[in-house]
């Protein structure tokens, strides 16, 4: 996923009514993992030519580390999640910026209070219950040997269906007040990292 937001910067950064240092990458749970981690460096190197302005991730599963993954290309990134999401934990990204700050990158996360994942998509009910839901909330994760990921405790190699860390059944739910807010915070954060 994250070679592919790198293809889509190119083809959005070829476009003569696009300007190519204002492109922003946006993803949602899964689809957050290559919105942010595309921030780091070393893949840019191996997968991108251009860079992104922006990293947005929203319920971001930040439980894996990555080898050099504090060295960020400069662009800022935002994270917002739902502080009740058990689905996603919201954990692993205070976690994440609480090691990457020091660092000297930009990331931020705004936690939205009796927020479930998914707390933006209208069609859910306010909590709506998924009993088979495989869930990586309790996993630590980071790169072994030759990419691999691994269980940052023991270093056994992970596997979804195998892993003991991997949990089932969550939780998902719309929010208004959040996602209102979240909108907001977004737009504000993009405004003034794209328009300036």
């Amino acid at each position: 996923m994250t070679l592919d937001a790198y293809r889509a910067l190119d083809v959005l950064a070829a476009h003569p009514r696009i300007r190519a240092d204002r492109i922003a990458v946006w993803g949602f749970s899964k689809g957050a993992v290559p919105a942010v981690y595309s921030a780091v460096e070393r893949f840019r190197e191996s997968y991108g030519q251009g860079r992104f302005a922006a990293h947005v991730g929203f319920y971001t599963p930040c439980n894996v580390s990555y080898d050099k993954d504090e060295a960020m290309g400069g662009a800022p990134i935002r994270l917002y999640h739902g502080s009740s999401d058990d689905y996603v934990n919201p954990a692993a990204c205070r976690a994440l910026v609480s090691r990457l700050k020091p660092a000297g990158v930009d990331i931020a996360l705004t936690e939205y209070a009796d927020s479930q994942h998914g707390f933006d998509s209208p069609t859910s009910p306010p909590v709506f219950a998924v009993p088979k839901a495989q869930s990586t909330r309790n996993c630590r994760l980071k790169e072994g040997p030759n990419g691999a990921l691994v269980d940052a405790e023991t270093g056994q190699p992970y596997a979804l269906k195998t892993a003991p860390c991997v949990a089932i059944g969550a939780h998902v739910g719309h929010n208004a007040q959040a996602t209102e807010a979240a909108r907001a915070d977004v737009m504000a954060f993009l405004t003034a990292t794209l328009l300036k």
